[in-house]
């Protein structure tokens, strides 16, 4: 594989990184602020929200510019949604509205991951010959798998007491860092700002593509006939609900084993 290839899974692994970091900080911010219990959840679900809402657009968006330049300004998205959760304390809000900001700023980072997703994948047809797209694939994939792992990891170590006293005391570290889910949030915007360093170094692959379509109503009716033709096939059946029931089990799984292990074991959120 080339080098082209490595830098597309350093910028995925970084960017699902700080996905998965930027979630436990967002919880620890709305803990922090006394949001209801209801309120986490919810802002997961509005991330995953994206990727259905805007699944019939941005393939179309992705196959319009070269891809590395689609993860970057895609990535930007996830950066300018990190720093306005950072801003929350800055806007003179209220409480309830400073949780409506971290709620949107998430949200914001799901649309900028959903839009991501179909220039990652994309790109990996443009820089493999086809006997090696299974193992990209496999590549990318476990990169991701391992990323939403170590994201976890690495958000509760930055909330922890120890960790985030250490960075709260750094002398680099801006006079408006005041909490812990402030220093993580700066931190985890340091590890976007690596990733969108690595779409830039992608070089271009040279492929273009016919024209996309850029009328809403007619690309959500091409992406339902492609819906179809998956539900309709046996195999594609089969794919799509053992997708769904899998991603979706898990998701709830995660909040789930949060809170038990914070009311059964006496866990706090690192």
């Amino acid at each position: 594989m080339n080098k082209g290839f490595y830098l597309v899974m350093a910028a995925q692994a970084l960017s699902s990184l700080a996905d998965n970091a930027l979630l436990i900080a967002a919880i620890a911010l709305i803990v922090d602020l006394h949001g209801p219990d209801w309120m986490a959840p919810m802002m997961k679900w509005w991330f995953a929200l994206a990727y259905v809402v805007l699944a019939a657009f941005v393939g179309a968006f992705a196959d319009s510019y070269p891809k590395g330049r689609v993860m970057f300004a895609t990535n930007a998205v996830k950066v300018v949604g990190c720093m306005l959760m950072f801003s929350y304390q800055m806007t003179g809000l209220d409480v309830t509205g400073q949780l409506v900001l971290v709620f949107a700023a998430y949200t914001l980072v799901g649309i900028g991951a959903a839009a991501y997703s179909p220039a990652k994948y994309g790109i990996v047809t443009e820089m493999l010959p086809p006997e090696q797209l299974v193992k990209g694939n496999s590549w990318i994939e476990g990169l991701t798998v391992l990323s939403i792992i170590l994201g976890t990891v690495l958000g509760g170590v930055l909330v922890s007491p120890r960790v985030s006293e250490h960075l709260l005391g750094l002398s680099w570290m801006p006079d408006v860092v005041q909490t812990r889910a402030e220093a993580a949030i700066l931190f985890i915007g340091c590890v976007y700002c690596l990733a969108a360093l690595c779409n830039l170094l992608i070089p271009k692959t040279g492929i273009s593509y016919p024209k996309q379509q850029t009328n809403p109503c007619k690309l959500v009716m091409e992406f339902a006939g492609y819906v179809r033709i998956l539900w309709t096939d046996k195999l594609g059946q089969i794919s799509l609900a053992v997708t769904t029931l899998f991603w979706g089990a898990g998701a709830t799984l995660q909040f789930i084993v949060i809170e038990w292990g914070a009311q059964h074991l006496g866990y706090r959120l690192d």
